[in-house]
């Protein structure tokens, strides 16, 4: 580092100004006390409601201590990156059982490479000004409780769904982060601005809030879709109506995402027709053809068996029609015992478990 001490409090300015040259709505800066958040996060786990997301148990004190999952860090800067889009297209495809509902945030391109790159560049120029530091950038690559950050660095705060919530831009963000051994100047954190509203609580189709701001994982239509990786429980399949990968209700209904930016990030854009496609033509998909379609997707995380279980539930919650039972029925005798199972229930679902 140079021998003059850096103006650090210039430096955070320069910093905020890179970050929206690169591309990103949100910047803030905080420290590494997470003390009160370790200790939820700790009680959170200790009840099991990680469901078999056995990583998170693995590394849960470690999620809470930046300085001893990248030695030295002193400051964590914090970022958003819009991905928003219009609420009542998402309602329309929600209201339509034969169509295919994908979470927003997968319709377009995965997002983790392409926040990477923008921070590293970020943090590269950072070097430039001080010359070479002690860093690391996350996306969602290493235990870290990126929201307990985030809203400690003035991003928002997290809502009654555990979603990060910013006044102005609504809960439809990515987050990323960089450690760094800098003493820059912190942000203060965000307040919150729930109040007495409940929307979120009452509108999860499969009851998952199971109080303000506790989410139990092992009922929550995001982790049933793309985590867990066995038989979706069947209590739990109705409610998931044409949801095949993960679930936006809570973030749809929420009064602060009137607000939302929409972005025309190219990178976002959808791909596949995701938006419109229907549930029939999805499952028509072979192995080779989700491969290659979902190239650079977050939808790939899933698999394609997982993605083929998703549908057939889906399916079996879709309007009775011959298409539909046509296409349960051409992939029963193909299907893995794990999504004949679900296919066999969504026949049963249209009383048309017959060998006919």
């Amino acid at each position: 580092m140079p021998d003059s001490a850096p103006d650090y409090g210039a430096l955070a300015a320069r910093v905020r100004e890179l970050a929206r040259e690169f591309g990103f709505q949100r910047c803030g800066i905080t420290g590494v006390e997470l003390g009160e958040d370790e200790a939820y996060l700790r009680e959170w786990l200790a009840q099991g409601l990680y469901g078999s997301m056995d990583w998170m148990a693995r590394h849960g004190d470690l999620r809470a201590r930046p300085d001893e999952l990248h030695p030295g860090t002193v400051r964590v800067i914090s970022v958003g990156l819009d991905y928003g889009r219009d609420s009542d297209e998402a309602w329309a495809t929600l209201d339509d059982s034969e169509r295919a509902y994908v979470a927003r945030y997968a319709l377009g391109r995965d997002y983790h490479k392409l926040m990477r790159q923008r921070l590293q560049r970020l943090a590269d120029r950072i070097a430039e000004v001080v010359g070479p530091f002690g860093h690391r950038v996350f996306v969602d690559s290493a235990p870290v409780l990126e929201r307990a950050l985030a809203r400690n660095a003035g991003l928002g705060w997290i809502g009654k769904h555990t979603c990060l919530i910013d006044k102005d831009g609504g809960s439809f963000f990515f987050l990323g982060e960089i450690y760094v051994d800098l003493p820059l100047p912190v942000d203060v954190p965000a307040s919150a601005h729930c109040g007495t509203c409940r929307r979120c609580i009452d509108v999860c189709p499969t009851q998952a809030i199971v109080a303000p701001y506790r989410l139990d994982a092992r009922r929550c239509i995001a982790y049933l879709t793309i985590e867990h990786e066995g038989a979706i429980p069947e209590d739990l399949r109705a409610p998931i109506g044409n949801r095949i990968f993960g679930c936006d209700d809570c973030q749809l209904i929420c009064p602060w995402n009137k607000f939302a930016q929409r972005t025309d990030e190219p990178d976002f854009r959808v791909r596949n027709d995701l938006d419109k496609a229907t549930l029939v033509d999805l499952f028509a998909w072979s192995e080779e053809e989700f491969l290659q379609r979902t190239e650079g997707s977050a939808i790939r995380r899933s698999g394609h068996e997982r993605w083929l279980r998703n549908i057939a539930v889906a399916l079996g919650n879709a309007r009775s029609t011959p298409d539909v039972i046509g296409a349960l029925r051409a992939r029963r005798e193909s299907a893995s015992p794990m999504v004949r199972e679900h296919i066999e229930w969504a026949l049963r679902r249209h009383g048309a478990d017959d060998a006919a």
